[in-house]
């Protein structure tokens, strides 16, 4: 138990120090007066990264004895995470060919499939919905807010 304790707070503060070193890397890229800049994710994303190394040293000196029994139920599924890898070099060798939208939709439709357990029927017009939407609004994000084109791949019927 201690070793289990003693590794989530080594957790807890890689993931604080992390998030710090990164707010303040940050703190060198140029800013615009107004708006959105280029600084704006990296601040989101070490901010976020530091109360997570917050929350996970208090997750970790909250943690109380746990009987060996349960400790050793919890075990690694290893299919599903070479599956999982497997879906995720299958997107990113797609990504530029096929195109965002669609390989992300097929993506998310596998990897909740996979992440089903083995007792449960799949939903797939929740997974369907929920893909599709996803996708959706991530390129919409990323198009509008950000300004950044995401791949069409096979849907970029403007080139043709």
């Amino acid at each position: 138990m201690a070793n289990k304790k003693r590794n989530e707070f080594f957790l807890g503060l890689i993931m604080l120090f992390v998030g710090l070193g990164y707010l303040w890397a940050t703190a060198n890229v140029p800013r615009k007066s107004e708006g959105i800049d280029a600084s704006f994710v990296p601040y989101i994303l070490g901010s976020i990264c530091s109360v997570l190394g917050v929350l996970q040293l208090l997750g970790a000196a909250r943690l109380v004895a746990v009987t060996t029994s349960d400790a050793n139920d919890s075990s690694v599924d290893y299919p599903t995470v070479w599956k999982t890898l497997v879906l995720i070099v299958a997107y990113v060798a797609l990504l530029s060919w096929v195109g965002f939208p669609v390989v992300t939709i097929a993506y998310l439709m596998a990897q909740f499939y996979v992440l089903t357990p083995a007792d449960q029927k799949p939903n797939w017009v929740l997974y369907a919905l929920v893909s599709v939407v996803a996708a959706a609004g991530v390129y919409l994000l990323f198009r509008h807010a950000f300004d950044l084109m995401l791949p069409l791949g096979w849907l970029d019927f403007a080139t043709e």
